[in-house]
């Protein structure tokens, strides 16, 4: 097995014994990137020689025998809306396309503080909005599974780049399933925490009370590593819990002897794939094996979920882009101009793509006279009702399980032309980001493409969800 597909905590033994540096697996991964590069599309902007540099720092520490964290020397990818302090961060637009960030996102301060090798930036969806990465303005990501398939949405190129060894570790942002759907397509495990769990300070929003970064790893096992670095209080964030962050990594070595898990009826109706859907229930019966106790719940509400999200994060993407305006920020459209209206009208004509302006103009109206109370402020209180459904569910049962996404992977361009079908794709994982809760996707498929199978925890209960995802890893193992 090469260095580049070894998981990062085997990396992190190998590393502290001297087996390996972290130059030579540095240097796996960008090999790799040269092979495959073309191939899938998963890099924006790759970092070569800073992450060389990088990779000498962490094999000087352990060459001096000092105590490193578990990310000391292993590489790392950041999805392209997460500021890299002097590396380009485009959110996948042509309207930011030369942006260049004066300063680190607090996540990037955290790990560039463990000795973690930055790679580089990860394409995605413009401005995290899509759920197949075919939004992008750098070109689609395609599946490392499966070409001609997608990667999913909107941090495919950071699961993309991971399920391919791109890289071992990779940062992503979810506001409406946008880490745990394309880790189910890829394969792998990706994790959204709860809201104010990790900083967003630096993180570029899309909306920013649904919005969170989270990591996309090989394993559950690497998943606790990194959220134990990335996890934490910020003075910077307005919205960061000030709670203390329990050690993820030791959550997760905990049986799930007497764990109750819920299955909502409401996620296992008419649209779930068959596949799908016995892929799901074997790990449920799995995890059934092992001491856990099924329990059937109901989230009444879930069947508003979908437009309740396009309502409220329409809304809040239309306050949070207008600052692009080739002004304040952004690439100004070229050529005279007669006024400035002209001038932000072909500019933001230009910078931005066809689904970013789709929801700009959703979210402009629904903000508008005479329809905020019809709409918006209508969706605020069923996102209340939703929220109201999983802690009534979390009286009764530890955790949730569901469906990632209704299917696997889908064809490239085989919704991209219909905005419906493509939003009902993130059906399972919106109530998450209206409710703040965490969750987790990995994959329960026996042979075939990926199927993700997804975990729910109550508010900062991220221990629970890596506990019950890790016995599901070892039981898959063990098969």
């Amino acid at each position: 097995m090469e260095l580049c597909d070894r998981s990062a905590s085997d990396l992190a033994d190998m590393l502290n014994k001297g087996d390996i540096s972290s130059r030579e697996i540095t240097e796996s991964v960008f090999k790799r990137i040269d092979e495959d590069k073309d191939s899938i599309n998963a890099f924006i902007t790759l970092d070569r020689e800073g992450a060389l540099q990088q990779a000498d720092i962490a094999d000087k520490r352990f060459s001096k025998r000092e105590k490193t964290s578990p990310l000391n020397g292993i590489p790392i990818a950041v999805k392209d809306n997460i500021c890299t302090k002097k590396v380009k961060t485009t959110c996948g637009s042509k309207i930011l396309n030369n942006y260049m960030p004066m300063y680190n996102a607090t996540v990037i301060e955290r790990v560039i503080r463990e000795g973690a090798v930055i790679v580089g930036k990860t394409n995605m969806d413009e401005f995290a909005m899509g759920s197949s990465n075919e939004n992008s303005s750098f070109g689609p990501v395609l599946n490392p599974l499966d070409p001609e398939r997608v990667s999913g949405g909107s941090s495919g190129g950071s699961a993309a780049a991971v399920a391919a060894g791109q890289t071992v570790l990779a940062l992503g942002s979810d506001t409406g399933g946008s880490i745990r759907q394309p880790a189910s397509f890829c394969g792998i495990a990706g994790m959204k925490p709860t809201y104010g769990r990790v900083s967003r300070f630096g993180l570029i929003s899309y909306a920013s009370s649904l919005d969170q970064i989270g990591p996309l790893c090989r394993t559950v096992e690497d998943c606790s590593i990194l959220l134990n670095c990335i996890c934490g209080f910020d003075e910077n964030d307005t919205t960061s819990a000030n709670i203390k962050t329990p050690d993820f990594s030791e959550a997760i070595k905990k049986d799930i002897n007497g764990i109750r898990i819920g299955l909502p009826k409401e996620y296992f109706i008419e649209g779930l794939d068959n596949d799908t859907k016995e892929s799901v229930m074997g790990a449920v019966k799995a995890l059934s094996s092992q001491g856990a106790e099924i329990v059937d719940i109901s989230l009444p509400h879930t069947r508003y979920a979908i437009s309740t999200y396009y309502l409220i994060a329409t809304a809040e993407a239309s306050s949070n882009l207008s600052r692009y305006d080739g002004v304040r920020y952004g690439i100004r459209a070229e050529g005279d101009a007669s006024d400035i209206v002209e001038m932000y009208e072909r500019t933001r004509s230009e910078g931005f793509g066809s689904e970013v302006k789709r929801r700009i103009m959703l979210g402009t109206y629904v903000l508008s006279a005479g329809y905020y109370e019809a709409y918006y402020l209508k969706a605020q209180k069923v996102r209340a009702l939703i929220k109201n459904d999983f802690e009534d569910a979390f009286k009764s049962v530890d955790c949730i399980i569901t469906p990632t996404s209704p299917s696997v992977a889908f064809n490239i361009g085989e919704k991209i032309n219909e905005p419906l079908q493509m939003y009902l794709v993130d059906i399972y994982t919106v109530s998450l980001n209206l409710a703040g809760l965490p969750g987790i996707s990995v994959d329960c498929s026996e042979d075939g493409l990926p199927v993700g199978l997804q975990i729910i925890g109550g508010p900062f209960d991220e221990e629970m969800v890596l506990r019950v995802a890790y016995a599901y890893q070892l039981l898959k193992r063990g098969r």
